[in-house]
């Protein structure tokens, strides 16, 4: 049996249905009225938005300029850098506006081929005050818009805006839009009390290169502070530089550049300083005192003292470790010969002071065309790679008294042996390479010292990698003032060839691994054709050793050799590491999202080349109690494979200061800014971070539940 509604039970939801149909088509459109049309080209759109509807009765209304743009491009901030212009409205034309401010949200700054500029990317609304002349009247409002975008080329654009709010009263946030402008007015830099930031004091030095100094307070410490100076017209200032040890006091110092050859004195004249934290910024304007410009070596020092202990610091590693096997043979046989001894370490000292210095010159001339540079980058090449892995087993098949290189009477004065360290050539050549397989890993105060260098100018970069490569040197040093350190050892005997035996698996096994990050690069197919190439020689090595045929097979080993490092082929699209089941894919883009929604994010920048980034995995991100707080659902764990060369974290490290790996942040509603953590993991350290990330109310409850 089939019931029937009341006629007066079907009309009432037929009416309901009608008026859920109008509110559904209402709502946009109402939402439209507090906006101009959107003005649409190929590299974005804009449009003309209000907070509130209609004047309701007030002296002034909030308006905001909406940009949209395309991925890449960008617009500028009112003080544009190097290049560039700031988007400009003429309100001619408007009815009852009396006059209009416009507000600039906290920029970023874009550095391209020397030139650093500042503005926005992706959305941005810029607010406006608009100041009625008849207070409550209609506002009818014309902005001619000038504004420029640039990706690698620049499109200039002028459009016109109308936008009419009637007179009549209306509920708070009725557009959508008052949230959305005072979300970017709540980014707009105010005197730095709501951010915690303050500006204590502000020098400029005096001589042909003066810097203005910024001395600030901030509390939680600042992470990675970006500092914007407008001044009087034709003088610009330099990409900051934060010198201080001390993150709650920094001082950043920006160069003074001036198109005339004498910069003018800007003692006593006003400068107006923004400084840019993550989520946190200040801006004051302030009259900078005149002082006396450190010297060169006063500015220079703590850096170098920092890279002097971080390249000692590195003969530790493992990265390492296979090169010092060579040298300890060498101290083995040499142990009576203090003056062969000292020859051969002063040699190989000589090799790392060259090669850091090569290094060096490559970052000077491979940044001065644009092109990213870092810590251990040269590991994301496969030629490089397989040309060490070959290197490696040439060393290898030394050691095991299957191959030696003789050179000629002129090279090496009839002693050459390069491979077994027996001639300054020899030490000299293990010297360089030490500092070839040094790279790949980092330490504590390395990070610190090569960011400020390739932060700094050609200068900072020699001196740095100079201090570094002294450091890495100094044990080799000590022996060679000190070779009677020597006899400490045993003498020669049957034990050596044991150990000369171990080194060399020890130096295979390295070429194994160097063939592994080979393999993520170029793919598994190609990494196994280098390795066969390496190999294969090997064994008919160890098969013609006692025979007539030994040279040929040495020949054969050294074409084999030179034949691996030219088969790497070109790199594959990247193949990410396997990841446990808690790590996700690095977005930068989720993190403050993630944050806002009071959750905490652990960033590990890794690769497989980066031997300390396994080391801190191994022994500390793997082990409890981290993996498992990193396995809560509060946490979100990123990871970012750096094993090929990503731009989007190249840009991510240098956005802090950090031109290698490893790099660990820790970022949560206690530290939106971030939590940059030590080259070097510990347990304590890691989990004190998150702790903090998580804020005091969360962490005591946390210390509640017993941890």
């Amino acid at each position: 049996m089939r019931h029937r509604f009341p006629s007066c039970l079907r009309q009432l939801l037929c009416g309901l249905a009608l008026l859920a149909s109008l509110a559904a088509i209402a709502g946009p459109a109402a939402a439209d009225e507090a906006a101009s049309p959107w003005f649409t080209t190929d590299q974005g759109r804009v449009r003309l938005i209000a907070a509130e509807p209609a004047v309701d009765g007030a002296d002034s209304v909030r308006l905001g300029l909406q940009f949209e743009l395309a991925s890449h491009w960008k617009i500028y901030w009112r003080s544009p850098g190097d290049a560039g212009y700031p988007p400009h409205v003429d309100w001619k034309g408007s009815q009852n506006l009396a006059d209009a401010s416009l507000a600039w949200p906290a920029p970023r700054r874009f550095s391209v081929l020397g030139l650093e500029t500042v503005g926005y990317e992706g959305e941005v609304v810029l607010p406006i005050k608009a100041r009625l002349e008849h207070p409550g009247e209609a506002l009818h409002a014309v902005a001619t818009l000038q504004y420029l975008t640039c990706e690698q080329i620049c499109v200039p654009y002028d459009t016109t805006l109308t936008l009419d709010l009637p007179a009549g009263a209306s509920s708070a946030n009725a557009t959508g839009f008052a949230d959305l402008i005072d979300r970017y007015q709540a980014k707009v830099p105010g005197d730095g009390t709501a951010s915690d930031i303050h500006l204590q004091g502000m020098t400029i030095g005096t001589g042909s290169k003066p810097t203005l100094a910024l001395m600030l307070a901030a509390d939680p410490p600042l992470v990675h502070p970006d500092a914007f100076v407008e001044g009087p017209e034709g003088v610009v200032f330099g990409v900051p530089k934060v010198i201080a040890d001390d993150p709650h006091r920094p001082i950043i110092d920006l160069a003074v550049l001036s198109a005339s050859k004498k910069p003018p004195s800007l003692a006593g004249h006003p400068l107006t300083v923004t400084v840019v934290d993550g989520e946190r910024s200040l801006q004051v304007t302030a009259i900078p005192s005149e002082t006396a410009a450190p010297s060169e070596i006063a500015r220079l020092l703590p850096m170098l003292l920092a890279a002097l202990i971080g390249g000692l610091i590195l003969n530790c590693m493992p990265c390492v470790l296979p090169v010092l096997s060579l040298k300890l043979m060498a101290v083995v046989r040499h142990r009576d010969h203090a003056a062969m001894l000292r020859g051969g370490f002063i040699a190989s000292a000589a090799g790392i002071l060259v090669a850091f210095l090569g290094l060096a010159g490559t970052m000077i001339a491979l940044r001065g065309i644009g092109v990213a540079v870092g810590w251990g980058v040269q590991f994301q090449e496969p030629l490089f790679l397989a040309a060490m892995a070959a290197v490696t087993t040439l060393f290898a098949a030394n050691l095991w008294d299957l191959l030696e290189i003789r050179l000629p009477y002129f090279i090496a004065d009839r002693a050459g042996s390069m491979m077994g360290g027996r001639s300054l050539l020899g030490s000299f050549v293990t010297g360089v390479f030490a500092t070839l397989l040094a790279t790949p890993c980092s330490a504590p105060f390395l990070g610190t010292a090569v960011g400020f260098a390739l932060a700094g100018s050609s200068l900072d970069i020699l001196v740095i990698f100079a201090a570094l490569g002294f450091g890495l040197a100094l044990p080799y040093l000590l022996v060679a003032a000190v070779p009677g350190i020597a006899r400490l050892l045993p003498r020669p005997g049957r034990w050596m060839l044991l150990l000369r035996r171990l080194l060399g698996l020890a130096l295979l096994g390295t070429a194994g691994w160097l063939v592994f990050v080979l393999s993520a690069e170029v793919g598994l197919a190609s990494a196994i054709e280098v390795a066969v190439l390496l190999v294969v020689p090997l064994i008919l090595l160890v098969a013609l050793a006692a025979s007539k045929l030994r040279a040929a097979g040495v020949a054969l080993a050294i074409v084999a050799a030179l034949g691996a490092a030219a088969a790497a082929p070109t790199p594959t699209a990247v193949e990410h590491m396997a990841m446990d089941a808690f790590w996700q894919p690095f977005d930068r883009s989720r993190i403050a999202g993630l944050v806002g929604q009071g959750k905490i994010v652990f960033v590990d920048v890794t690769a497989r080349w980066c031997l300390t980034c396994q080391v801190n995995k191994r022994l500390v991100l793997d082990q409890a109690p981290v993996n498992a707080r990193l396995d809560r659902p509060s946490v979100v764990a990123m990871q970012a494979d750096w094993t090929r060369p990503d731009p989007a974290i190249a840009d991510y490290l240098r956005g802090y200061g950090r031109y290698g790996i490893p790099f660990n942040i820790v970022y949560g509603p206690g530290a939106p800014s971030g939590i940059a953590l030590s080259e070097l993991l510990s347990t304590s350290d890691v989990m004190a971070a998150l702790d903090r990330a998580q804020g005091d109310a969360a962490t005591a409850q946390t210390a509640g539940n017993g941890g």
